[in-house]
């Protein structure tokens, strides 16, 4: 009996081992076999940077591509139409078909590309000024759904056609795409990134706001003309702000009202501040941005609602054309309220834009009023940019100067005629 039970005791020992050794053998093959099976070759692969999408007059979709050129070589630019060829623009090449649908329009543009589309390193979307103006839904509803492109890609709407500014060369980097890009990392502006989008798309108690984006001229003269001479060539630039409605775009804010609209969301993390000197009004100070905090605060007596939005930013001097002597108590007290000024006249004029000129929320107001209200908000937010359009807003700006420099006053230097 004790035998039969020692051999029973043996064999489990032995077969737990062969079970062990099989199951390291099946992990050892899945992960030789795992294969490549959704790779990607570089060779077979139509890498895009950026993406624009237009309004035909007849309805139709306009989708643009800016697709990297990894072997780029004599490189001329053309035009970049939807039935032919594309256009080469330095290392990128931009191409453009039409469709029904975005998606239809990305197949139509697919039979003139050799390469597989792949969407995963597009750095910009671009809605056209026309398209942005009949409504996006449509689009985002394809991006949504496609698992390719970044939610983390930035969009932007161009002053005119998308196509056009995809198009564009850049003085410093290798496409307009990368350009727009590098200054989005530099947080140059209002960049808003397309999660963000659709994020105050959905969220009642806001409006999605976007870059305006606008293509500059460049050369011996530079400005918004309208054909190119010899030595010059176009650029994309920021220009200030495009507002939505939902998803139709109503309006643009200009580069100081689009400041504006940053300090009243928050947004801004660096950057200057300059006035003019207190003495000399035709020379300036400007202060560089430390750090700054907005916070708003609403109210609501059950039938309107108020908001109070305080401002803190933190500086230091960073350059003086004047002769003002800092160190007295009272110049730096009238500097402060100089600063604090210009802070609030910026934001106070995005504030009256966008509530006055457009009636819509684009700062985020209703989120904070439904945090506060919970209760009164479900009565309130179908139509809460109507409640926002006749609310009152006070802004007050605090200016703290951390430093305000080595120098108590300006350096003054000689000039070669009084030596």
């Amino acid at each position: 009996m004790a035998g039969r039970c020692c051999n029973k005791r043996g064999g489990g020992k032995i077969g737990l081992s062969k079970r062990v050794a099989f199951l390291f053998l099946i992990i050892v093959l899945l992960g030789l076999t795992g294969g490549c099976w959704s790779r990607k070759e570089l060779s077979e692969t139509a890498i895009i940077l950026g993406a624009g999408i237009d309004r035909e007059p007849d309805g139709k979709v306009r989708l643009t591509l800016q697709i990297a050129r990894p072997a780029a070589f004599g490189a001329t630019e053309g035009g970049g139409g939807g039935g032919g060829g594309g256009a080469m623009v330095g290392t990128v090449w931009v191409v453009s078909g039409t469709g029904e649908t975005v998606f239809d329009a990305q197949r139509n543009l697919s039979l003139q590309v050799s390469r597989r589309l792949y969407w995963s390193h597009n750095i910009i979307l671009i809605f056209g000024e026309d398209a942005s103006r009949q409504g996006v839904r449509e689009v985002i509803n394809f991006f949504s759904r496609s698992p390719q492109p970044r939610e983390t890609m930035w969009v932007g709407v161009a002053k005119g056609k998308a196509e056009e500014l995809l198009t564009s060369h850049s003085a410093m980097e290798k496409s307009s795409a990368q350009s727009l890009g590098f200054l989005e990392r530099m947080k140059a502006g209002l960049f808003v990134e397309y999660k963000d989008f659709i994020r105050d798309l959905a969220c009642p108690g806001t409006n999605p706001v976007a870059p305006r984006l606008e293509l500059l001229y460049r050369g011996r003269h530079e400005g918004p003309v309208m054909e190119l001479g010899p030595g010059y060539h176009k650029e994309a630039v920021l220009t200030g702000a495009a507002v939505f409605k939902d998803d139709r775009l109503v309006g643009w804010l200009d580069e100081s009202e689009t400041r504006g609209l940053l300090w009243l969301r928050n947004l801004i993390k660096k950057g200057a501040v300059t006035v003019p000197s207190l003495n000399e009004p035709e020379k300036k100070i400007t202060m560089e941005i430390i750090r700054s905090k907005t916070k708003v605060d609403p109210y609501y007596d059950g039938e309107k609602a108020s908001f109070e939005v305080q401002i803190r930013v933190d500086g230091m001097l960073i350059e003086q054309q004047s002769k003002e002597v800092f160190t007295d108590p009272e110049v730096m007290a009238a500097l402060k309220k100089s600063l604090a000024a210009d802070v609030e006249r910026k934001a106070r004029s995005a504030l009256e834009k966008a509530r006055d000129d457009y009636a819509v929320d684009v700062f985020g107001f209703g989120e904070a009023f439904h945090r506060k209200y919970k209760k009164e908000w479900p009565a309130l937010k179908e139509y809460w940019d109507e409640e926002f359009a006749r609310s009152d807003v006070d802004i007050a700006v605090e200016v703290r100067i951390r430093q305000s420099g080595m120098q108590a006053g300006r350096l003054s230097i000689r000039r070669g005629a009084e030596r």
